[in-house]
């Protein structure tokens, strides 16, 4: 079980600046919690089952109340252990770039397998909706080559954030820090300059934890 799992979805590794950010948000945390383990999931390294034929059967068996046949079992067991990983861990930390103003399809593929009736969220009549991963933190590194923060004018194009923090607040989520990066493609110094106040952030937040 993994105190921090840590999940790399930019395929760009040394020229990515979310990356350069939660490596040095992990290095804070270790200095901090030299005992604890850190788990590495790279989205771009793990091979994610696709999410067709007798795996979304097996999601609909569950969500109709209906048994697994054995190929769906088989299929579903994937997804399982995914989920497991997840909701084993103890805190998360994300790092992910903007992808035409919203998140890499690697991250959207892996939120569409782990967000799953009865394992991640619960539905019923009286209640509606229940996140089932609560009390825990995560930590997100956002970086993009523009800039979409308020005031920009630029707002109602960013589906990056709102898609993370409505996915995770669906399924439980409610202590959400951030490290937003923009613009990564303004002037060398413009950018040395966010760079480095994401670092003392970064390190900040690692230490809090």
């Amino acid at each position: 079980m993994a105190d921090l799992l840590y999940i790399e979805s930019s395929p760009r590794k040394k020229r990515s600046s979310s990356i350069e950010i939660a490596h040095q948000f992990v290095e804070a945390y270790r200095q901090k919690h030299p005992k604890n383990e850190v788990k590495i999931l790279d989205l771009w390294e793990r091979n994610l089952p696709p999410f067709d034929g007798d795996t979304i059967d097996a999601k609909y068996a569950i969500m109709h109340g209906n048994s697994h046949t054995e190929a769906q079992r088989k299929a579903w067991r994937a997804v399982e252990e995914l989920i497991n990983e997840f909701k084993q861990a103890n805190k998360y930390l994300f790092s992910l770039p903007m992808w035409n103003f919203g998140i890499p399809y690697c991250l959207k593929h892996y939120f569409d397998l782990i967000v799953q009736p009865t394992y991640t969220f619960s539905y019923s009549p009286e209640k509606g909706y229940t996140g089932l991963v609560t009390g825990k933190p995560a930590y997100l590194v956002y970086a993009r080559g523009g800039a979409y923060g308020p005031g920009t004018g630029a707002e109602g194009l960013d589906f990056q954030i709102t898609y993370m923090q409505t996915i995770l607040g669906f399924i439980g989520f409610t202590d959400i820090q951030s490290i937003v990066i923009e613009p990564t493609l303004a002037s060398q110094e413009a950018k040395q300059h966010t760079m480095e106040e994401a670092r003392k952030k970064a390190d900040r937040l690692a230490t809090l934890i």
